[in-house]
């Protein structure tokens, strides 16, 4: 399983973001070709610093041959482009092969 995880940083407008986040951009993630599982959240703590990530979206994929297929569709240009209409504190991108315990 490849994962492809995105942090948010604080935005500018939290109220706008998570209007925005939920209503127009998943649906845009949820379209990637080849998305197996996706989780998200709005709600990211550091218990004791407090925290630079204000949300996070994790989406898996078979293999990282399908995540980069997927970012490569016309899809995932869209998702892409959506994020200068809310990503207002800006991302970070990572992507790994995901293992689970024993």
């Amino acid at each position: 399983m490849h994962t492809l995880m995105v942090t948010y940083r604080p935005p500018v407008d939290p109220v706008a973001f998570r209007d925005h986040y939920r209503n127009k951009h998943l649906p845009l993630a949820a379209a990637l070709p080849g998305l197996r599982a996706a989780r998200y959240s709005l709600d990211v703590h550091h218990e004791q610093s407090g925290s630079s990530i204000f949300a996070l979206f994790e989406g898996d994929f078979e293999s990282e041959e399908t995540m980069r297929a997927a970012l490569s569709s016309p899809e995932g240009a869209a998702a892409q482009a959506d994020l200068q209409n809310f990503a207002t504190g800006g991302v970070d991108i990572f992507d790994f092969v995901r293992s689970e315990l024993p």
